[in-house]
């Protein structure tokens, strides 16, 4: 009977010399350096690396430097985007309305050339932050969506951000569950962690600024493509050990970004691959439905205004969580007294035009109807999508720093956009510019209390009824 042998493994790594060249035994060995492998970087036959490929994670591998320049990429399996999934026929003889799946057939498995590809069939995003900083993710979720095509998105959002995702035909399911809320419900965290596991994502991108913590969270949802932003700061220490792919904002406040918050994300996802060029990164659009359009067509009608004959008055100061203002701006929002002389301009402006406030709050009805006018029209609307309506069928917009003015801009109305600096309006609205229908309105002293109204007032009476053709074809 033979005696059970000990693995030769331990023997092999202690056998193994610690350096080839003769006479450096007595040394210590060297610490392992990233060059370890020189034949396998282009760039080294001609002296130098290739600065071209981006270092990945280096809390994943330290050791690694890119993808191999030298290897061929463009086989059978990794060649141009994905295709969509083939929908099966639908079974005519099931009464249930199922669909005829071939034998054994099993959707649940891929191919082979799906993995080396990396293709994406599910993705999650969880976006932080009001109803600002969720329309302006739009324009990733559209990217996302031509970059990968046929790609489910479903995202998860505050109470608040959710409402935004009715005017998003990319996304499929909209979850409530607030990523910036630092001390969840147990129930909650696990619930929502359990809701994104059985869905199988295979990509997770994430606005929150991470630390550990919110890595870890990423981590457990088992996502393959765990992507998103850490803190700058000592706070972000560790958190890219459970991320794929971690990007790190200028400062804590990611919404200091403006329109451009998400850059780093939309040029990551746009990155040119295996046979895939560039992406271009899509403007912002947002669409609205038939059904809502009518709801809101009832609500300005009994307010006494007509189908483009009104001007949307958006910013009056309020304290109300539903004034859709920006984090990354505090000082966006105008008291009444200045309000009720643009008011005046506009109604006396002999085009028939009529001002509408939108009120974020009920208690601002007899504010109104006292500093402005009790012959006012204003309307309580607080969803964004009621919001988006009511500008499509407005002659125009006259909105400080909100949400209102990325609606107006991405429905193509003209607007009268008012900033507390020119600053703050080159990093909100940087293409004003080449939009002519987009008027800007800064103030000179930092604050928007201060602002020049006159220059309000010459600015609005470029506002002219919107023919009801131009309406129809909306």
């Amino acid at each position: 009977m033979q005696t059970p042998t000990m693995s030769t493994s331990i023997a092999t790594l202690t056998a193994r010399p610690t350096s080839t060249v003769p006479g450096a035994a007595a040394k210590l060995p060297a610490p392992r350096q990233c060059y370890l492998l020189p034949g396998r970087r282009a760039g080294l036959a001609g002296g130098a690396p290739s600065a071209s490929s981006k270092k990945k994670n280096p809390w994943l591998d330290p050791f690694d430097d890119g993808p191999d320049e030298d290897f061929d990429y463009t086989g059978v399996y990794s060649g141009g985007k994905q295709e969509e999934d083939p929908r099966p026929p639908e079974d005519p003889a099931n009464p249930y309305g199922f669909l005829r799946f071939p034998t054994a057939y099993m959707p649940e498995l891929d191919s082979l050339a799906s993995k080396v590809r990396g293709d994406v069939r599910r993705a999650c995003c969880v976006v932080s932050g009001g109803v600002y900083e969720n329309v302006l993710f739009f324009r990733v979720l559209q990217l996302l969506k031509d970059r990968y095509p046929g790609v489910l998105i479903d995202v998860v959002a505050s109470a608040r951000g959710k409402q935004v995702y009715e005017m998003c035909k990319n996304v499929r399911y909209a979850n409530v569950y607030d990523p910036d809320d630092e001390w969840p419900e147990p129930a909650e965290y696990t619930h929502q962690l359990g809701v994104m596991k059985n869905r199988y994502y295979d990509m997770i991108l994430s606005t929150k600024l991470a630390g550990t913590g919110h890595a870890l969270f990423l981590f457990m949802s088992s996502a393959r493509e765990k992507v998103g932003y850490v803190y700058p700061n000592v706070n972000g220490a560790g958190a890219g050990l459970f991320l794929t792919e971690m990007f790190k904002p200028p400062t804590t406040n990611l919404s200091d970004g403006g329109y451009n918050m998400y850059q780093e994300m939309l040029e990551w996802l746009g990155r040119p691959g295996k046979g895939v060029p560039q992406q271009p990164i899509p403007p912002l659009r947002v669409s609205i439905s038939k059904k809502l359009r009518a709801i809101v067509e009832d609500k300005y009608s009994r307010a006494g205004v007509e189908k483009g004959k009104y001007v949307v008055v958006h910013g009056i100061e309020s304290d109300s969580v539903a004034n859709m203002k920006s984090r990354g701006d505090d000082d966006c929002l105008l008291p009444l007294e200045q309000w009720a002389e643009i008011a005046k301009e506009i109604s006396s402006g002999g085009n028939g035009l009529r001002p509408l406030f939108v009120m974020p709050h009920e208690k601002h009805r007899e504010e109104i109807e006292d500093i402005v006018g009790k012959e006012t029209s204003y309307l309580f609307i607080t969803t964004p999508g009621q919001l988006t309506c009511l500008i499509n069928d407005s002659a125009g917009v006259v909105a400080t720093n909100t949400a209102a003015v990325q609606l107006a801009n991405a429905r193509d109305k003209p607007c009268v956009a008012l900033f507390s600096s020119k600053e703050k309006a080159r990093v909100f609205l940087p293409y004003a510019e080449e939009k002519k229908s987009c008027t800007i309105v800064a103030s000179t002293t930092g604050k928007l209390v201060d602002i020049d109204i006159e220059a309000v007032k010459n600015a609005v009476k470029d506002f002219q009824p919107a023919p009801s053709f131009a309406l129809a074809q909306q």
